[in-house]
């Protein structure tokens, strides 16, 4: 038998060898890398180098904002606007570098006081108090820095307005409020964080822009691979370079070990650093105790608004210096939100009237999910609108609903990274810029763009150079079709504890907002403003705000698409 068998050795080893040369060529095939890039890629490496400290998983140069400096050269005129956004939105330094928990900040410590302005306060008028904040001691504070927030309310009325807290540097704020209505006011004011907990998080922007990280899949035949992604990546291995080159927004991945760049599927969000605190200042993050707390008051929390005199009083001269220049943009009145100047709001209640306003439009929303909860809203409220099923992710899309009847498209899509969704397909990750630069325009067609709560981990100059390539963006499409209709909508507040204050805070979000404002200001946009929808309500904060708010800001968007025709 044996004998038999050995006359097949021959063959046996023929078919060894040639199953192990076949087996060499498919892994030599499997691991030719893309080189398309490949010189480019070393360059960015070697940048990259030069920006990382070697100690730790991600640690950056503290005196430079490397993610910010990433992406295409600033014209002379970009980097001085760059500048000036910076400086509008620099925040006090306390004077001590190293505060413990008790020499910091106590909002029930703290106090306000309601000033007196002659025994009486009008509509028209203004209503100022002065906040003092104390630690935890019971001494008071000798400089500033605190994140404050101020709203006047009337519940009886259903009524609120937003106040502007003024910073004056040594432990005092005045907050002025303009009086819009007659009757009950209660001013409140919070701490959203103490001055010592905002120098944490102003660390956390500029040293770990990874504190979210995104992954990506890659997919070929009967491989498939997963890489951390995210704008800033220290160069441990090669890396797969997804810069736009329409826009130059960057974007990196680390390279798969046998699957070339161009095989990404699909874009997701990774997750979230964690132990990014020392124990000292991880106690400036309690909640109900240093995060969204409200100050009491040392007397009276409220006034009995007067109707005007028989002098209308001007916003203006009755402002003082420190708030010559504030005018809210609207108020809450039997929860209905009016505006300050421009176009009155009109109620929208009838299901019939906002078909007939939207009749004939296209209306495109970019953006979060902050813009997308306008899509459903709308989707869920008007009868005759039927969603397409494009198979899209649920809370991801792309979107569309269309009702024929009536000639309403109605879409929705997301703005490209950074975006912490769950899985994107890399074919649907498009940058606002370029979806608006593919618009024709018109008299029918309406835009909205909501960009900033997943910029809030990066540093500002992110967010700017986004900003500026949508705000091209819209200008080009401006002059192609000058009636189009451009909404933008700014950020809002949203509930705090002590893990979503390390990414998304409401001190990161009006960094933002100030700096969108600022951008756009002058421009043919219509701003609706969130900011103050949320922070003028009296319900509670929440990323994405409730059905009567977003009630009041579809009745902002639909009134500049149908205003009221003048008799």
């Amino acid at each position: 038998m044996w004998g038999n068998l050995s006359k097949y050795t021959p063959m046996f080893l023929l078919l060894a060898l040639s199953g192990l040369i076949l087996l060499l060529r498919n892994i030599q095939t499997l691991e030719k890398f893309n080189c398309q890039t490949v010189s480019a890629l070393y360059q960015l490496q070697s940048r990259l180098d030069s920006a990382f400290r070697s100690a730790g998983p991600l640690q950056l140069d503290r005196n430079r904002s490397y993610c910010g400096l990433l992406g295409p050269d600033l014209t002379a005129d970009e980097a001085a606007e760059e500048l000036h956004l910076l400086e509008s939105i620099a925040w006090p330094e306390p004077r001590f570098s190293a505060v413990t928990l008790r020499q910091s900040s106590d909002p029930t410590r703290s106090f306000f006081v309601i000033l007196s302005s002659g025994g009486e306060w009008r509509v028209g008028g203004q209503l100022e108090a002065l906040v003092h904040m104390h630690d935890f001691y019971g001494r008071p504070k000798r400089y500033g820095g605190d994140f404050l927030l101020a709203r006047l309310l009337s519940p009886e009325l259903r009524a609120g307005v937003t106040g502007r807290v003024v910073d004056h540097q040594n432990g005092f704020y005045s907050v002025i409020f303009w009086l819009p209505w007659v009757g009950p006011a209660q001013v409140e004011v919070i701490l959203v964080h103490p001055s010592e907990a905002v120098q944490v998080l102003r660390r956390l922007r500029e040293e770990r822009p990874d504190r979210v990280f995104f992954k990506s899949q890659y997919h070929s035949g009967y491989f498939s691979e997963t890489t951390i992604c995210n704008l800033c990546l220290p160069p441990r291995q090669p890396l797969c370079n997804y810069t736009d080159r329409h826009t130059g927004e960057p974007w990196f991945c680390y390279k798969p070990k046998l699957l070339d760049c161009d095989t990404r599927i699909n874009h997701a969000k990774g997750g979230y650093q964690k132990h990014l605190l020392t124990s000292q200042e991880a106690l400036f993050f309690q909640s109900d105790i240093n995060i969204k707390v409200p100050i009491q008051a040392s007397g009276p929390d409220h006034v009995i608004v007067l109707p005007e005199g028989k002098e209308k009083p001007e916003l203006e001269k009755n402002m003082n210096a420190d708030a010559a220049m504030f005018r809210p943009s609207g108020f809450y009145y039997q929860d209905a939100w009016q505006a300050v100047g421009g176009v009155p709001v009109q109620q929208f209640n009838d299901t019939s009237a906002i078909t007939e306003c939207l009749r004939g439009k296209v209306v495109n929303m970019y953006g979060d999910s902050t813009v997308r909860q306008w899509f459903e809203y709308l989707n869920a409220l008007v009868p005759d609108l039927k969603e397409f099923n494009l198979g899209s992710p649920k809370n991801v899309g792309p979107f569309m609903s269309v009702d024929s009847e009536h000639n309403i498209l109605l879409k929705y899509r997301c703005h490209g990274p950074p975006i912490r969704f769950s899985t994107v397909a890399a074919s649907e990750l498009r940058y606002v810029a370029n979806e608006l630069e593919g618009l024709p325009g018109g008299r029918d067609t309406v835009v909205v763009v909501t960009v900033w709560s997943h910029f809030s981990t990066f540093p500002v100059e992110v967010y700017i150079r986004r900003l500026r390539n949508i705000r091209r963006a819209i200008l080009h499409l401006m002059d192609r079709a000058p009636d189009t209709l451009v909404f933008i909508r700014t950020a809002n507040l949203q509930a705090l504890d002590p893990e979503v204050s390390l990414y998304n805070s409401d001190w990161f979000s009006l960094q933002l907002d100030t700096v969108l404002r600022a951008m756009f200001r002058g421009l043919p946009v219509i701003l609706v403003d969130a900011w103050e929808m949320t922070l003028a309500h009296s319900l509670p904060h929440a990323l994405h705000p409730p059905p009567t708010i977003v009630k009041n800001m579809i009745d902002v968007f639909l009134t500049h698409i149908c205003p009221k025709r003048k008799n």
